[in-house]
């Protein structure tokens, strides 16, 4: 009909929906899901309304700072992608409420049989054997690094003027967690410090030289149980399953040789000693690593399969 019809404009939403790129729009269906998760584990979860109300302004701060950026130059991209790691924590402590709150068993005693089945035993009980406070030392610090190796490489690509790959390392990383945290919520787990040794035991039987101690209670802290906390296994998080300590760590190291990125031999080194360190330090079940590597491919799959939905647009 083209006597006067007026064609209607573009609905506001359509716009503010098409400014969003590819890690915006994951940003926001993840917040999204944790919220259905806040909502259907409410009875369980008492600061569910407030992570509501937090979850709501994360997606407002989503959109508002994709109209922010819009025009802006690379530098300001990889800033805005900087900020946006910032959710990772946020996102993992929502997970630490909601994951109980939907499925309040563990299942320590499959990833347990299913290490036996594989290796005839525990690892962590024949790796007790290789324990001495300067390995201890070394591989407690290299898990302490496990944050910064994503940051090292995006920041390394964008030192060398590659844009576009260093927003990518930073698209990735966030996928992936994400994802991983999926796996915390499917099947819970805390891990071999708790079920196969004494956890009140470690500092003993795992002595380090200088920062083991310090490192391993800000590890501890950050996963709910800081020191004195009584019965520390029954309010740490459930993130064994999978090992997103090897997920992420993986993911770097094949993200800076694809790349041939300069940090690529050093994060590498320093990857596989923090993956070795999971079991070594009784965080994880190997079985937990397999399946971490097993996210590194469904990461991969995926982050692809969306640039390709979206091509064309910026990461």
């Amino acid at each position: 009909m083209n006597g006067g019809v007026r064609i209607l404009p573009v609905l506001p939403m359509k716009a503010h929906l098409a400014r969003l790129d590819i890690l915006d729009s994951v940003i926001v269906v993840f917040f999204l899901i944790l919220t259905a998760g806040l909502i259907a584990g409410a009875a369980s979860i008492p600061l569910w309304g407030l992570y509501t109300a937090v979850n709501i302004a994360v997606i407002i701060a989503v959109f508002a700072a994709a109209r922010l950026v819009e025009k802006r130059h690379a530098g300001w991209k990889l800033a805005h992608g900087y900020a946006r790691m910032l959710l990772i924590p946020l996102a993992f402590k929502e997970v630490y409420f909601i994951g109980p709150a939907l499925h309040p068993h563990d299942y320590d005693y499959l990833l347990i049989a299913a290490d036996r089945w594989l290796f005839g035993t525990d690892p962590t009980h024949v790796l007790a054997a290789l324990a001495h406070p300067l390995l201890t030392e070394i591989l407690q610090i290299a898990y302490g690094t496990f944050y910064f190796l994503p940051v090292v490489l995006a920041a390394d690509l964008h030192r060398s003027g590659r844009f576009d790959a260093s927003r990518n390392v930073i698209f990735i990383t966030i996928l992936g967690f994400f994802l991983s945290y999926f796996g915390y919520v499917g099947l819970p787990a805390i891990g071999p410090r708790f079920t196969l040794h004494d956890f009140e035991r470690t500092e003993a039987e795992l002595p380090g030289l200088f920062v083991t101690s310090y490192l391993r209670e800000m590890t501890n802290t950050g996963e709910s149980i800081p020191p004195g906390t009584p019965d520390p296994e029954k309010v740490v998080q459930r993130d064994c399953f999978p090992s997103g300590h090897t997920q992420m760590t993986l993911l770097v190291i094949i993200l800076a040789f694809r790349t041939r990125a300069r940090s690529r031999w050093p994060l590498a080194v320093t990857g596989s000693l923090l993956i070795f360190a999971t079991v070594y330090l009784r965080y994880h079940y190997v079985v937990d690593l397999l399946a971490g590597a097993v996210f590194v491919f469904l990461t991969l799959w995926l982050g692809a399969w969306l640039a390709r939905l979206r091509e064309g647009r910026s990461f």
